[in-house]
């Protein structure tokens, strides 16, 4: 984009320049040539009116008095039409010369002339000096042309890696404008299309967990209905029954594979991460911010450490929870990454973001990831959809201490299968 919009100016600048210069370029050698034609003219005609006079007061014509008059280098040639003798001023000239003739009033001509070397000169002096213009004219180009390019395509970069960002699920917000009408216009919409992209994944996941949560109970409820009636006297009754509950298991089954399948559909992007390339990042973005209210970041990641997870997600999730901090916290903010154990004794990897502030109120902790619930104000869907975000890659997030808020990410450790030609680190210890 910044070459064709570079081509594009230089392309511009350079048409116009040469509309312009070379038309200037044959006006301004027309002009050289016009002034000195002019110029040794008005010297004729002068020399024209001297001897007119001399004519008519039938004196001899001298060429000395009017000798001033000829150019330096220049020929001066009379001639009377009653007589056959002509008068002659300077040396013969060779080659292309400049003319001028002019009529004495007593009948006869003068006729002046000048050798065309110093004229094409000057002509080619301007010309040059055109051409200079040009030139300039395109090097001045190249430079605003350099810079409007740079100033264009480094938003449009931006946007388009923004646009990346939020296709990868990424849902924050972007701020930045670039005072450029368009593309502000451009940033408002994907900052729009953000907002309700945000909304519309929180309302799906609130949506799915409603109906399985539903479908599950009302399941489990006509399961217990059907195993009461396996146990009637009437055989027939309970052989029907038990072919209902049959049904009814083979149903539930079904359920949890398709749940199962739209949590693998949703986690599609999860992959093997390395957080100590990947947490670094993400804490650099709100470093100024925190910064510029005088707070600091600090990091604590342990090397080695893999988590399977969507990148995309993972930066939504760690942006909410240190915008959560900027926002509601006080004093130095710690983003930290390490091993844990999951609840069924599996191992899992702990992301946890705390900072120093008075945390959440009781009243309000067990409702924190509840959608349009704030405790300073804001929307309230940042902590809703980074839980729901993180669910959807098959991981956890919880809000393991109150005072000082601690917010903690439970992840999975990936498999060697997840994908293949990923080289893992050595297991550092028997499992």
């Amino acid at each position: 984009m910044r070459r064709r919009i570079l081509l594009a100016i230089l392309m511009a600048v350079t048409v116009t320049a040469c509309a312009l210069g070379i038309p200037l370029g044959f006006s301004a050698t027309a002009v050289v040539e016009s002034l000195t034609r002019e110029e040794l003219g008005a010297r004729a005609r002068q020399i024209a009116a001297t001897l007119d006079d001399e004519v008519a007061n039938d004196r001899d014509i001298d060429l000395e008095q009017v000798e001033l008059g000829v150019p330096t280098g220049g020929h001066l040639l009379v001639t009377l039409p009653d007589s056959e003798e002509r008068f002659e001023f300077g040396a013969n000239l060779q080659g292309e010369t400049v003319t001028e003739e002019v009529p004495i009033v007593q009948h006869g001509t003068v006729r002046l002339s000048i050798d065309a070397g110093p004229m094409r000169t000057t002509q080619t002096q301007v010309a040059l000096l055109v051409v200079l213009v040009v030139i300039a004219a395109i090097g001045g180009g190249t430079a605003v042309a350099t810079v409007t390019a740079r100033r264009l395509a480094r938003p449009l970069r931006h946007v388009a890696d923004r646009a990346s960002r939020l296709g990868a699920g990424d849902f924050r917000l972007d701020r930045t404008r670039y005072d450029v009408e368009e593309l502000d216009s451009v940033a408002e919409a994907l900052d729009a299309s953000a907002t309700a992209l945000a909304q519309l994944v929180q309302r799906e996941r609130e949506l799915v967990g409603d109906v399985s949560h539903q479908l599950r109970s009302r399941l489990t409820s006509l399961q217990l209905r059907i195993e009461e009636l396996t146990v009637v006297p009437d055989k027939e009754v309970a052989s029907e029954a038990q072919a209902a509950l049959e049904q009814a298991e083979r149903l539930a089954d079904v359920l949890d594979d398709l749940m199962a399948a739209a949590r693998e559909a949703r986690s599609a992007g999860a992959m093997p991460v390395d957080l100590a390339a990947e947490l670094p990042g993400i804490a650099d973005e709100w470093r100024a911010p925190l910064r510029a209210v005088g707070r600091s970041l600090k990091v604590r990641i342990e090397a080695g450490l893999y988590a399977k997870v969507s990148p995309g997600r993972l930066r939504e999730v760690i942006g909410v929870l240190l915008d959560n901090a900027l926002r509601h916290g006080s004093g130095t903010v710690t983003l930290a990454a390490r091993e844990g154990v999951a609840a069924s004794g599996g191992e899992t990897v702990v992301i946890e973001v705390a900072d120093m502030g008075p945390g959440v109120p009781d009243e309000l902790a067990e409702h924190v990831f509840e959608r349009g619930v704030s405790g300073g104000g804001s929307t309230g869907l940042g902590l809703a959809l980074a839980r729901a975000l993180i669910d959807s890659d098959g991981g956890r997030l919880e809000l393991s201490v109150k005072r000082p808020a601690t917010f903690t990410v439970f992840l999975p450790v990936p498999r060697a299968g997840d994908v293949q030609g990923v080289r893992w680190p050595a297991e550092r210890s028997p499992r």
